[in-house]
C-alpha cells in the first residue's frame, strides 16, 4: 500500500473510532468508495484491530454505556424507519404488511428488553412496543378487515413512540 493510502487509512481508521464517523461519511471525505473502508475494516480485524470493538471502547470510556446503548437503539431505530418506509411506499398486500410490522414490532421489544439494563427509558420504549405488537396480533386475528386501517393508524404512531422514548 502506498505511504498517502496508508495515512489515509489510519485518518479513516481514527475518524471511525474517535468521532464515530459512518463508512460513507469516510468514503465522501477521502474520497474513497465505502467498499475500501469495508475491506480496511475487515484486513484490520483479520490482523487484530477489530475497528467496531475499539470505537464501542472509546464511547464507553468517554461517554459511558447509556451512550453506547443510546447509539445502538438509534441505529436501530433509524433502519426500523426504513422498513416503515419500505411498508409505506413497497408493493405488499396488506397481509404482507401487516406481518412486516409485527416482525418489526417483535424486533423493537427484544432490542428493548437486551437494552434495558443500561438505559431504564428503553424498557419504556420495550413496553410501549409490546402493547403495539399485541394490539396488532389481535387486530389479525379477530378484525382482520380492519387490517387496512390499523395499519393507516401504526405508521405513523411508531414513529410517534420512537420520538418519545428515544429522545
Amino acid at each position: 500500500m502506498a505511504r498517502n493510502n496508508e495515512d489515509v487509512r489510519r485518518k479513516a481508521r481514527s475518524d471511525y473510532v474517535f468521532r464515530r464517523f459512518t463508512a460513507a461519511t469516510i468514503a465522501a471525505a477521502y474520497g474513497i468508495s465505502e467498499a475500501t473502508v469495508g475491506r480496511w475494516k475487515k484486513a484490520a480485524k483479520e490482523q487484530g484491530d477489530d475497528w467496531d470493538k475499539a470505537r464501542t471502547a472509546h464511547v464507553i470510556a468517554g461517554e459511558g454505556v447509556e451512550a453506547v446503548v443510546s447509539t445502538v437503539v438509534e441505529d436501530f431505530m433509524i433502519q426500523a424507519q426504513e422498513i416503515l418506509e419500505e411498508i409505506k411506499s413497497g408493493s405488499h398486500t396488506t397481509q404482507e404488511k401487516v406481518s412486516m410490522l409485527v416482525s418489526l414490532s417483535d424486533a423493537m421489544t427484544k432490542m428493548a428488553a437486551s437494552a434495558k439494563k443500561f438505559a431504564p427509558k428503553i424498557s419504556e420504549l420495550g413496553v410501549a412496543q409490546h402493547v403495539m405488537r399485541e394490539m396488532l396480533d389481535f387486530v389479525r386475528e379477530h378484525f382482520p378487515h380492519h387490517s387496512a386501517a390499523i395499519l393507516e393508524i401504526i405508521e405513523p404512531f411508531s414513529e410517534r413512540l420512537a420520538e418519545i422514548y428515544t429522545s
